[in-house]
């Protein structure tokens, strides 16, 4: 929270974030969510790396998915959240 909040101190139009939710309690990975979707709401464009899908798809409007360093899918949070396929490379089934 920290770190995002003196992030914003600059006003920026973009906002990078790696890993937000990493570490975090189950609670803080809602505020953070919470948090981004505000951001989000008012305009400020952000730039997620994360492995909790569930924060991604939810805090995001489109996605790439990466597989061993290479793009393996690309399309709307909404599209990917539901495509068996995310899972099997995100899970590696």
């Amino acid at each position: 929270m920290l770190a995002v909040g003196r992030a914003l101190m600059a006003r920026p139009r973009l906002i990078l974030l790696d890993e937000p939710s990493m570490g975090l309690s189950p609670k803080l990975v809602e505020d953070i969510l919470a948090v981004l979707l505000r951001l989000r709401g008012e305009g400020l464009s952000l730039l997620l790396v994360e492995q909790n899908a569930k924060l991604t798809f939810e805090a995001t409007s489109d996605c790439v998915v990466m597989e061993n360093g290479a793009v393996a899918m690309t399309g709307t949070s909404a599209e990917l959240r539901d495509d068996v396929r995310v899972r099997r490379i995100y899970l590696g089934l």
